[in-house]
């Protein structure tokens, strides 16, 4: 990979959009990870109108590691940032829906979070004019590890053609700070949870797949893809 070229290119892209729009900058979710952390070097690229919101939500993880690399992304690359704490507001809204809910530790309550930052994203965007940047790459969006209308919703996303394996490569080219590079990849939704983990499978094989065709997991991808092919397209609608 050109890694300046694909850098140029898509920063140029983002340029563009925000022209043909009209929008006036650019907001999006800073979780301290390395999608979000490419996102916002990218889009810093494009316009000075950028804004990271960090947006913790009931896990421990959000209030420290996460916290602390979101911070850390935000001083060495001068991104305005807010944080918006939405674990009151969780905790408040599962309340009301106490009767409804059969398990609170089933992902209906696990998802609820990013789709509370959904909300918080595109406020923020609908305020001051803004787009709302994705943060969500390919090897997530081809096993369907992402919250349908949470971190799924945006306006536009530079990253959404690249590998797992893609975009730790180039976070290395663009020296990003060696912590984020070096730590497991978590959706941070409760504590303890890992991408792969939880998926129970590697990036290294899903990339592999995506790349080269084959793996000894292609099958168990294949139907991680079909099952989740709804969360990939906008909404069945009847046709006559």
């Amino acid at each position: 990979m050109n890694y300046k070229l694909e850098i140029e290119k898509r920063v140029e892209w983002i340029k563009k959009l925000l022209l043909d729009t009209g929008t006036k900058g650019i907001v999006y979710g800073n979780s301290g990870g390395k999608d979000s952390t490419l996102v916002g070097l990218l889009a810093k690229q494009a316009t000075d109108n950028l804004t990271g919101i960090i947006m913790p939500c009931e896990s421990k993880r959000n209030y420290s590691i996460d916290r602390e690399h979101a911070l850390l992304i935000a001083e060495k690359y001068n991104i305005n940032t807010i944080e918006v704490d939405l674990t009151e507001p969780k905790i408040s809204f599962t309340n009301l829906l106490e009767p409804f809910i059969k398990d609170y530790v089933s992902m209906a309550y696990k998802n609820i979070n990013p789709r509370l930052r959904m909300i918080t994203l595109y406020a923020y965007a609908q305020s001051f004019g803004y787009l709302v940047a994705g943060t969500g790459n390919l090897s997530e969006a081809t096993m369907g590890y992402f919250t349908k209308w949470g971190d799924g919703a945006c306006d536009f996303n530079p990253i959404a053609d690249f590998t797992v394996t893609e975009i730790f490569a180039m976070l290395e080219y663009m020296r990003c700070p060696r912590e984020i590079i070096d730590k497991a990849p978590s959706a941070g939704l409760y504590d303890g949870q890992t991408d792969e983990i939880e998926m129970g499978i590697t990036y290294n094989a899903i990339d592999e797949y995506l790349r080269n065709g084959g793996t000894k997991d292609n099958e168990k991808i294949e139907k991680a893809k079909m099952a989740s092919e709804h969360k990939r397209n906008m909404p069945i609608t009847y046709k006559s």
